[in-house]
């Protein structure tokens, strides 16, 4: 993920829902994942950090050469973000998108699949 692009789609994001202290680094961002989410680090999935304050998030994912630690902190409003309880919940690579840009990321639908056709027409 190049900052300003976007995630790739289809990558797996998971957002912790408990916020955690920003004076984290990539490390401690990793470690938080190994022991508190119980997830892999290193294996891809782009894990969202929040911080008490509602302007401020913090992404870590492995790009298959190192980690990469994205953070962003908003000079107007907050980032709109899930009621706070412990553990994670999963976006799609648009809400993740909607989210990064500040909008309303709940409004943000993935599309529907449709159904393969059995004969061609």
């Amino acid at each position: 993920m190049i900052p300003g692009s976007g995630p790739p789609a289809g990558v797996k994001v998971l957002v912790a829902t408990k916020p955690v202290d920003f004076r984290r680094g990539m490390d401690g961002l990793a470690r938080a994942v190994k022991e508190d989410l119980k997830a892999d680090p290193y294996s891809g999935v782009i894990y969202v950090f929040r911080a008490k304050r509602a302007d401020r998030i913090k992404l870590l994912y492995w790009d298959g050469s190192g980690l990469v630690l994205y953070a962003k902190r908003l000079e107007q409003g907050g980032f709109r973000w899930p009621q706070i309880t412990d553990g994670v919940m999963r976006l799609s690579a648009v809400q993740l998108s909607a989210l990064i840009a500040g909008m309303e990321w709940t409004r943000v639908m993935a599309p529907r699949r449709t159904r393969t056709p059995q004969e061609v027409s």
